[in-house]
């Protein structure tokens, strides 16, 4: 915010050049002289310090306030930035579907579904590594599986009760449980890359500790002398 406020000076200088003006006109060798010169100076400061204060406030309207710097968002790559539109894509149809199908089990398992599947996608965009994985995900997997969400839509919907409608229903709810499962395991197939860093860098520090004796009972002993100084 801009500080509309005149500087101090102005005020002081506005009483002195007020009161050098009153001394020229009256008699300042007596004391109604020279409360009124004090009177009128004080006038004056007070008119200054307001009218210095509204210029300031009509000089800052006249100027435009800085734009705030926009954040730019991180750029992805054409490969994430197509996984990442698929996604939504594919999201939109299962809730879709999700606001369609009225069997609470079937919804259940939609909505897990949108979960695991949303946290794969969404994985493209933390590690770029994995587009192939998630893309064969996209490509085959999710769209099959919204494929048969689809049937079973048209299926409940008929209102009627047979065999054959019975028993797809059926096999396709057994399919859910079974494609539920197995985006679980897709998803945590996405993070074997980062275990394997994690497990590295672990191997590493614990053989630096082990050179450094700072492993195993040597870090026991450090780590009670530091204490046992603390204490002192």
């Amino acid at each position: 915010m801009k500080n509309n406020k005149p500087k101090a000076f102005v005020p002081i200088y506005a009483f002195t050049l007020a009161f050098a003006v009153c001394a020229f006109f009256m008699p300042m060798y007596t004391l109604a002289g020279l409360a009124g010169s004090a009177a009128l100076s004080v006038a004056a400061a007070v008119a200054a310090y307001y009218a210095a204060a509204a210029l300031l406030r009509k000089k800052a309207a006249s100027q435009p306030e800085p734009e705030p710097v926009k954040k730019e968002e991180p750029k992805l790559s054409p490969e994430v930035q197509a996984i990442i539109d698929d996604g939504k894509l594919a999201m939109k149809e299962m809730g879709r579907l999700y606001s369609s199908i009225k069997d609470p089990g079937v919804r259940k398992r939609i909505n897990e579904l949108m979960r695991v599947s949303d946290k794969i996608v969404q994985d493209a965009v933390d590690d770029p590594s994995d587009v192939p994985q998630i893309r064969k995900f996209l490509d085959y997997y999710l769209p099959t599986t919204i494929k048969l969400l689809n049937a079973y839509d048209r299926m409940s919907a008929q209102g009627i009760e047979g065999a054959n409608l019975s028993k797809s229903m059926s096999s396709i709810e057994d399919m859910l449980d079974t494609a539920i499962e197995a985006f679980k395991k897709q998803l945590d197939s996405l993070f074997a890359n980062q275990a394997m860093d994690i497990e590295t860098d672990i191997s590493v520090m614990n053989q630096m500790l082990a050179r450094e004796g700072l492993s195993d009972e040597g870090a026991d002993v450090i780590i009670k002398a530091a204490r046992s100084g603390n204490s002192d």
